[in-house]
């Protein structure tokens, strides 16, 4: 069983303390991932606008949680 499956499962826990370090190490994975993501979509010339849709939010939200992780000028849309 991999560490994301048994992660899973203990958030289901009925020990809330066993739950609740679940989540809070899955949020941690996920937004790692997330990371992971935005970088490799804007390094393959992904718009701020086709990752948002992608991740069902706004432009602004994506472009401001992830634009100044990467060097380099910020390819702003118009």
């Amino acid at each position: 069983m991999s560490d994301a499956t048994k992660l899973a499962a203990a958030a289901g826990s009925a020990d809330p303390g066993v739950g609740l370090r679940a989540v809070l190490a899955l949020r941690r994975l996920l937004e790692t991932l997330e990371t992971l993501q935005v970088g490799n979509a804007r390094r393959a010339g992904w718009s701020w606008q086709e990752i948002a849709d992608a991740l069902e939010v706004s432009r602004q939200a994506v472009h401001k949680k992830h634009a100044g992780r990467w060097p380099g000028p910020d390819r702003r849309e118009k």
